[in-house]
């Protein structure tokens, strides 16, 4: 588990095919990399990926098949930033909200316009995920965790303030940019639950 509040961003540094998936290499940039372990978890760019190597100043990760179909990662070229964001530890702070790194869509960064010292950002969504996304709830995008300020039948809004823009990858996103977006858990859970109150 995640929290959406980012702890470093750094960068691909190799795509290696094997065997029809891939090979991630990820430079650690600023994320405190001191004690990683091999096999732990790693958010990047909000998709949990699994440590199999690392050194000093990188790690690798194995993408299968279904996460470069689902995530933005099989799009990404080297030198491309990533936030990154270690798993969560069970007496950290919950800054943002919890959040899986299990991708449900991808959307894309329609515009960006200056609001006070803050950006407001619009995002497309795809319409099966658009119907969980609700005003002033939470949004992962990116693995960012953010306050949804508006939404519609075709993409939904949110403020970015200064710090997140220079500590996250936003710092270089562009109208067009594809994102990776996961919704709440909650809306998830209570979708199920509701699905099995209507069956007899």
């Amino acid at each position: 588990m995640f929290t959406g509040i980012i702890e470093g961003v750094g960068a691909v540094a190799s795509i290696e095919p094997r065997g029809g998936d891939v090979r991630l290499r990820i430079d650690a940039g600023t994320l405190a990399f001191d004690e990683v372990r091999l096999g732990e978890s790693i958010a990047v760019n909000g998709v949990c990926l699994t440590v199999v190597e690392f050194d000093d100043a990188s790690f690798e990760a194995d993408a299968s098949t279904e996460t470069l179909a689902l995530t933005t990662l099989g799009r990404l070229g080297p030198g491309a930033p990533v936030n990154l964001e270690r798993a969560m530890r069970p007496n950290d702070r919950l800054g943002g909200h919890l959040v899986s790194g299990h991708v449900d869509g991808v959307g894309a960064v329609v515009s960006v316009h200056e609001d006070a010292r803050a950006q407001r950002w619009r995002f497309s969504a795809p319409p099966a995920l658009l119907r969980y996304i609700a005003k002033k709830g939470s949004i992962c995008v990116d693995g960012v965790s953010l306050t949804v300020n508006d939404v519609d039948d075709a993409g939904f809004e949110v403020a970015l303030v200064p710090h997140t823009v220079a500590h996250t990858a936003f710092s270089a996103a562009r109208a067009g940019d594809a994102v990776n977006l996961e919704i709440d858990l909650v809306a998830r859970y209570v979708e199920r639950l509701l699905q099995g109150r209507a069956t007899p």
